[in-house]
């Protein structure tokens, strides 16, 4: 049971798009249509489950003083293999994804769990928390894929949908619709929550203003989520 809730608390209750707010640049940018969106997600899956596993089969040997250095050179190397990967087989696709499949290597989603959940568990439990918080980045991702192409294009996955192609609102495959639909999602499933906020981790460890704190800020705040 342990192990399922790690695979599912990525899905909604910790969501990294709809609840934690990680990963909003691709998030809008890639939504436009189902294809690139799914594209999109499948690609940070890769990534994110591959370096999960690779950080916690490394956990005891990197050192702590090094540690974010190393994550990025592990995370930028399975991006540089996803790249070419999908260059050789779907060149569409990575001509549609753009800068945003090198952007991959500064996803905070990534670099997030590496640093809160990789460097602290097991093999296992760290490729299931990768499996997870992928499989909720790339549903939150078609799901406003899908709301602005049906919206904005009257079509889904390329797919022309005659009856609403002509109530199309081009708008809604624009940057202000981006916004517009993550802001919608995001409201409901506060809704769906009852406004009650995901837990949040709160560790010192990698946060530049720890030295200037004092480590006071992260105590008060953790003493907060806990009432």
């Amino acid at each position: 049971m342990k192990k399922l809730g790690i695979l599912l608390k990525g899905i909604i209750k910790e969501n990294p798009v709809l609840v934690l707010l990680l990963g909003t640049c691709p998030t809008l940018a890639t939504t436009t249509g189902v294809i690139s969106a799914l594209a999109m997600g499948v690609a940070t899956t890769a990534v994110l489950i591959c370096s999960n596993i690779v950080i916690s089969a490394l956990r005891k040997a990197i050192p702590d003083k090094v540690r974010i250095p190393a994550y990025i050179v592990v995370i930028a190397g399975f991006v540089s293999v996803v790249q070419m990967l999908m260059q050789a087989y779907f060149p569409d696709l990575y001509d549609m994804l753009g800068v945003y499949l090198a952007l991959i290597v500064v996803n905070c989603i990534i670099l997030g769990r590496a640093e809160m959940f990789a460097r602290k568990n097991g093999i296992i439990d760290s490729a299931l928390d990768g499996i997870g918080m992928g499989l909720g980045f790339t549903l939150a991702l078609v799901l406003m894929g899908s709301i602005r192409e049906i919206i904005g294009a009257g079509s889904w996955a390329g797919i022309e949908l005659t009856a609403l192609k002509p109530y199309a609102v081009s708008i809604m495959t624009a940057a202000p619709g981006g916004f517009l639909v993550f802001g919608c999602l995001i409201a409901l499933v506060n809704k769906f929550f009852s406004g009650k906020k995901a837990k949040k981790e709160f560790a010192c460890e990698g946060c530049p203003n720890a030295a200037a704190c004092n480590k006071e800020t992260c105590e008060t705040e953790a003493k907060e989520e806990t009432k």
